[in-house]
């Protein structure tokens, strides 16, 4: 697999807080990652810091090979990122959301492929209602589309089935399996939800402090846990418990 995703001493300060520490990662084509935990960890940082939102102090970012100091236009464009729900501007519509994001990525229309998506997570009823008048799950539905669209090669996602009911998270879990599978991209998961993780993921990180204190593909995950002979859950939250210096595992 080629990597989609290389960080390389990355540090984030906000003010006087240091956020992000010296992190180091490396991400293919293919994988469902888990970014996993406490609040105030930095995952959101993080997954801004990988769009450009971000001043660095330190470090570089490689996105399919563009470096993002250098090629930002071309580094954003192999990104789908989830637009916070407060952030969809609430004067537009759905449609015209959707229209303004196809645009940016050189997209005469919107593809066909998103009015798919969105028909499976239910949303082709609000579609030209303005987004003031949407719920929480029903904003989450419009940012998960605006970051899927035109299946880019690396997808960031903030807590997205967060607000979402039960058939709509299911549609979104088959929707990203497939997308990885079928299409090759590379879907990096901010989670708080830890019994979604087995089922969903193929590599986890562990956030602490701004730094990353585990780093598990699939085939060390299986490992930890024939080892430990634990649910996931338990190892993952052992994990904090026991590194309350960030100290990497």
């Amino acid at each position: 697999m080629s990597s989609v995703l290389t960080i390389d001493n990355l540090s984030v300060s906000r003010g006087r807080c240091q956020v992000l520490q010296g992190l180091n990662l490396s991400l293919d084509r293919g994988e469902m990652v888990a970014l996993v935990g406490p609040n105030g960890s930095g995952k959101t940082t993080l997954l801004e810091s990988i769009v450009g939102l971000c001043q660095l102090q330190s470090g570089d970012i490689r996105i399919d090979g563009f470096k993002l100091s250098e090629q930002l236009v071309e580094a954003r464009g192999r990104v789908g990122f989830m637009v916070p729900a407060e952030r969809i501007p609430g004067l537009l519509t759905g449609r015209q959301c959707l229209q303004l994001f196809a645009r940016s990525r050189g997209l005469s229309d919107i593809p066909a492929k998103t009015w798919e998506q969105a028909e499976q997570l239910r949303f082709t009823g609000w579609v030209d209602q303005l987004t003031m008048s949407y719920s929480l799950g029903t904003r989450q539905k419009l940012s998960i589309l605006l970051a899927l669209l035109n299946s880019p090669p690396l997808i960031l996602l903030d807590e997205p089935l967060n607000g979402l009911d039960p058939v709509s998270a299911l549609a979104l879990k088959r929707l990203l399996t497939k997308m990885a599978e079928q299409k090759g991209c590379c879907i990096v998961m901010a989670i708080h939800d830890l019994s979604v993780i087995e089922q969903l993921h193929d590599h986890i990180l562990v956030l602490l402090d701004g730094r990353i204190v585990l780093d598990w593909d699939q085939v060390r995950m299986q490992q930890e846990l024939s080892r430990s002979n634990q649910p996931l859950e338990e190892v993952i939250v052992g994990v904090l418990e026991e590194n309350p210096d960030g100290s990497p595992r």
